[in-house]
């Protein structure tokens, strides 16, 4: 099944964490005009949201999953913790 355009426009956690970085590295130069710094500080924050919440869900999802007798991953009922 062929991937949703919306999805392939979506950056990876990775892609997003890299960008942060780029921002924060030349934010802290301090040779960026202020309308720029402004616009890349709004980028920044946006990103850094987004960052937060994948791994909330990252984390959700991992202590949902536990393993079953045979050793295997499988995800818990949320009612069994």
């Amino acid at each position: 099944m062929p991937t949703k355009k919306r999805d392939q426009d979506v950056p990876t956690f990775e892609q997003s964490l890299k960008r942060l970085e780029d921002i924060v590295n030349r934010l802290e130069r301090g040779d960026v005009p202020l309308e720029e710094s402004l616009r890349l500080y709004e980028e920044g924050l946006d990103l850094s949201k987004a960052c937060s919440e994948r791994l909330a869900q990252a984390e959700l999802t991992l202590k949902r999953l536990s393993k079953n007798a045979k050793g295997a991953f499988e995800e818990r009922d949320d009612k069994e913790e």
